[in-house]
């Protein structure tokens, strides 16, 4: 399943971002916040944003840093029962994040935990700027926002509002893929390996996949 899946478009799939207590699922830390953006042929068709009560407090830090309170997850709904939800948000996609071996170790882990999982592969937005916008002043997702001049409402450590950024830039990176090297319907696969390339193996392999 997971290799069809990849074969798919890239401009069809979903776009996600967790805030946390912490830093590693490893460590005891949980979700406090799922944002997920839904794009089928380029285009936003549905969003997922919930809170969720981590059953444990939220660190001070935490809290200056996402401005989600322990007030605010006090009446949320459990991990358990919002990652079921997204279990099914998520069905048959492939899944996208800035940072990703982040986001994956907590939906991984939170999924495990609530007995649900997903079949879609996974590619990391920052990991495919890194290889496009080599000149970038640094590719954490603030700085490609302004470096490529995307929309943001200036919120920023919130789920929604970076997944909806993230979302942005992976379009826009898809379309400069198609404009720079005449790509059109890009795989998700091609993403992925993307992500993975050297830097000075970029111009090959995107070569390798213009029309002829």
């Amino acid at each position: 399943m997971a290799n069809s899946l990849n074969q798919r478009s890239a401009n069809t799939l979903v776009v996600l971002d967790f805030e946390t207590t912490g830093l590693s699922p490893n460590m005891g830390d949980r979700a406090i916040e799922i944002g997920a953006v839904l794009l089928e042929n380029g285009r936003v068709t549905d969003r997922f944003q919930r809170l969720m009560n981590p059953g444990q407090r939220i660190p001070a830090f935490i809290e200056s840093y996402t401005g989600i309170t322990n007030a605010m997850v006090r009446d949320a709904d459990s991990c358990a029962a919002v990652m079921r939800e997204f279990g099914e948000f998520i069905a048959g996609h492939n899944l996208v994040a800035h940072n990703a071996s982040f986001d994956k170790k907590f939906l991984d882990a939170e999924l495990t935990m609530a007995g649900s999982g997903y079949a879609g592969g996974f590619a990391c937005s920052m990991l495919v700027a890194r290889r496009l916008y080599q000149d970038a002043p640094n590719h954490k997702l603030g700085t490609l926002v302004r470096y490529k001049s995307l929309p943001t409402d200036g919120t920023y450590h919130r789920a929604q509002a970076d997944a909806d950024m993230t979302a942005h830039l992976w379009l826009r990176m898809l379309d400069d893929l198609a404009e720079q090297y005449q790509l059109t319907d890009i795989p998700f696969s091609l993403m992925q390996t993307l992500g993975k390339t050297s830097k000075q193996g970029v111009e090959r392999l995107l070569t390798r996949f213009q029309p002829a």
